[in-house]
């Protein structure tokens, strides 16, 4: 009994070492066989390497001939037309609306004429008048002043459009009125104006009526208090110093646009769209109808 266990004991110990020794000579035959392999054959294309062991067999023809085809079907070729890249259309571009300084740039300016005033009316009140009330906003030539031709300074007009000033500043005596108003587009051109007038003034008195830093209340009591022969201010003022009745149109006899000047954007009086407005209100309401009753004269500086 004691041989039969020892018998039985080494078949089971031999067992495991002859599966061990099986896979131990696998592994060897693997690692021969890649050991036998160069590396850049290893590196290439498998396709290739397997070509390269059949060689030894066979023809060298006949192998390299299938080399040159493998080459062949490896090789690729790219179509231009895909190469292209897709056209894209440029981007559509805004159309630039034109300045009044790219106007300017082309065409000189223009000195005013009466025509263009009584179109800009006629344009401006077209729709909400009928036309009788078109033809009574209507002014003759005779209620405007020679225009400035773009060579004069304001002083110089004025002395050529009123010679007989002062005898007039002499005469006037009333309050609340004004011998001329000088009407322009903002405040800073107010005080402009009125540096630009010294030579012309003379003694008279004059009156800043613009909106900036002065309260109406003010103007109306420097107007009531004495006597001033000449007002330089925004049409929107003026209008507002006449509603309250703080300016009398009585002794009224030069209106005087500022016209032809341009600020710094090169726009005209009439060319920024507040201060048309306020003008027209203004000539429609005051100044239209005391020129037609042929007391005051209305020029275009």
């Amino acid at each position: 009994m004691k041989t039969l266990k020892r018998r039985s004991h080494q078949a089971l110990t031999i067992t495991p070492t002859s599966v061990e020794r099986s896979s131990l000579q696998t592994t060897a035959q693997k690692l021969k066989a890649t050991a036998d392999t160069p590396k850049a054959e290893m590196s290439k294309d498998p396709s290739e390497h397997n070509i390269k062991r059949k060689r030894k067999k066979g023809d060298g023809t006949a192998q390299s001939a299938k080399i040159k085809k493998s080459k062949k079907q490896t090789e690729c070729f790219l179509d231009p037309k895909v190469e292209e890249k897709p056209v894209t259309c440029p981007p559509k571009k805004k159309r630039r609306r034109k300045k009044i300084s790219d106007i300017l740039v082309s065409s000189a300016p223009k000195p005013a004429a009466p025509a263009d005033l009584q179109n800009m009316i006629i344009q401006h009140f077209k729709n909400e008048r009928s036309v009788i009330e078109l033809e009574e906003l209507k002014l003759p030539d005779s209620c405007f002043l020679q225009s400035n031709d773009l060579t004069h300074t304001l002083s110089s007009y004025l002395k050529q459009v009123c010679p007989k000033w002062v005898k007039l500043c002499k005469n006037h005596t009333e309050n609340k009125s004004v011998l001329m108003l000088i009407i322009c587009s903002s405040a800073l051109r107010a005080l402009e104006m009125i540096r630009l007038i010294t030579a012309f003034k003379g003694d008279c008195k004059t009156l800043k009526l613009f909106a900036k830093h002065i309260k109406v209340e003010e103007q109306i009591k420097w107007l009531a208090k004495g006597v001033i022969h000449l007002g330089v201010g925004t049409p929107g003022r003026i209008r507002n110093l006449i509603e309250r009745d703080g300016l009398s149109l009585q002794s009224l006899k030069y209106v005087i646009l500022d016209w032809n000047w341009r600020d710094q954007k090169f726009r005209r009086l009439m060319d920024i769209p507040e201060v048309k407005q306020e003008t027209l209100k203004l000539l429609e309401t005051s100044v239209v109808p005391v020129c037609k009753s042929g007391s005051v004269k209305l020029g275009l500086f």
